[in-house]
């Protein structure tokens, strides 16, 4: 049975891991909470003392954690993945972070013999549990036919886009979009409400056309219920939004709207709502309550 070591027990990761173990696989984690891996330690994923330690016990090793300071911490720190990584092994990123931090890991990981792939995700919270998750990857290329399978655990789609940094890249790509339509999801209710309109009627109306998105029909009915829980944490999306606007200042690009969406979620963190998910960019509007029936 072939064990991966994993780093990153949160939303994301969690749901990843227990496919993993549902698929057959051992799985050595470490999270800096352990008590925020415990459900997995019961459900049958062995518990490592540090991420040098998960990366020895594994060939290949898997990391989500939430911002580029992070995924530096979890890979060059004393105790961090490359100080336990063994020659041969593959490390693979998948927290969605900078080209520039993609491209460090993947030179020092090169120095010891090991290869690096990023591999940022989309599809959020569900994808993660039902194992439907777009892999966007950059890297090392002969590394893929390894990580194939697992992938096809995880994800219904894998995409590889060139050497490292690319697949982040490609997640920043994604991130603009998603921020139109959270944008436009939010602003289309707030309307819908202000006209006194149905909101179920709206959801299922503009759903059904030519403005249907994967935001409108997963997160639209989390708004109607007043469900803020995070599928994808407020406060990560407003650190991908500042990585998509700097790459794209670094290519001389201009993309006024994603820097509105960017000053939105601003807000939003700003107003103590960084922990909610990316839905709750609703509590924005005027006359928007928990209960938007109200």
């Amino acid at each position: 049975m072939e064990r991966i070591g994993f780093v990153g027990t949160g939303v994301m990761g969690t749901g990843i891991i227990k496919n993993l173990l549902k698929a057959g696989y051992e799985v050595t984690i470490y999270n800096r909470t352990k008590a925020h891996a415990q459900g997995l330690i019961d459900a049958g994923a062995r518990w490592a003392a540090s991420p040098a330690k998960v990366a020895a016990d594994a060939p290949i090793t898997f990391s989500m954690v939430g911002f580029p300071q992070d995924v530096a911490d979890v890979y060059f720190s004393e105790q961090g993945i490359l100080a336990g990584a063994q020659a041969g092994s593959i490390v693979v990123d998948m927290t969605t972070s900078t080209p520039t931090l993609a491209r460090k890991i993947a030179a020092a990981a090169g120095q010891r013999g090991t290869a690096a792939v990023d591999a940022p995700v989309s599809g959020g919270d569900i994808g993660a549990q039902n194992g439907t998750l777009t892999i966007m990857v950059g890297g090392d290329q002969a590394a893929l036919p390894q990580l194939q399978p697992i992938f096809d655990v995880i994800g219904s789609q894998t995409h590889y886009f060139g050497t490292a940094g690319s697949g982040q890249h490609a997640k920043m790509a994604n991130q603009i979009m998603v921020a139109g339509t959270m944008t436009g999801l939010t602003e289309t209710l707030a309307y819908a409400k202000a006209a006194g309109l149905n909101l179920e009627d709206v959801l299922a109306t503009v759903g059904g056309g030519a403005a249907a998105n994967w935001s409108l029909t997963n997160y639209g009915p989390r708004i109607l219920a007043g469900d803020y829980t995070p599928g994808f944490f407020a406060k990560h999306f407003l650190k991908d939004l500042r990585i998509a606007l700097d790459e794209a200042e670094r290519m001389h690009l201009e993309l006024p709207a994603t820097a509105a969406a960017k000053q939105l979620y601003e807000q939003l963190v700003d107003a103590g709502h960084g922990n909610d998910g990316t839905q709750a960019l609703i509590k924005l509007y005027p006359g928007w309550k928990d209960n938007p029936h109200d």
